[in-house]
């Protein structure tokens, strides 16, 4: 597997950018079981941007 092949991970920040949503509305959803799937990375929430992609893709299909 080439570690080259894998996006950086995207911080609360750079999701919050992404979908245009205050931080701290991905902290709420993240309290209710909603939002893109996150990892810990020791105190530190981090993202798979292709996750955070597909999240939405799936979301416009379930809203539509």
């Amino acid at each position: 597997m080439d570690v080259h092949a894998f996006e950086p991970l995207w911080t609360v920040g750079d999701v919050a950018a992404f979908l245009s949503v205050p931080v701290h509305t991905l902290y709420g959803w993240r309290t209710k079981g909603y939002g893109p799937p996150a990892r810990r990375v020791g105190k530190h929430l981090r993202y798979l941007p292709s996750e955070v992609r597909a999240w939405f893709e799936r979301l416009d299909r379930e809203v539509a």
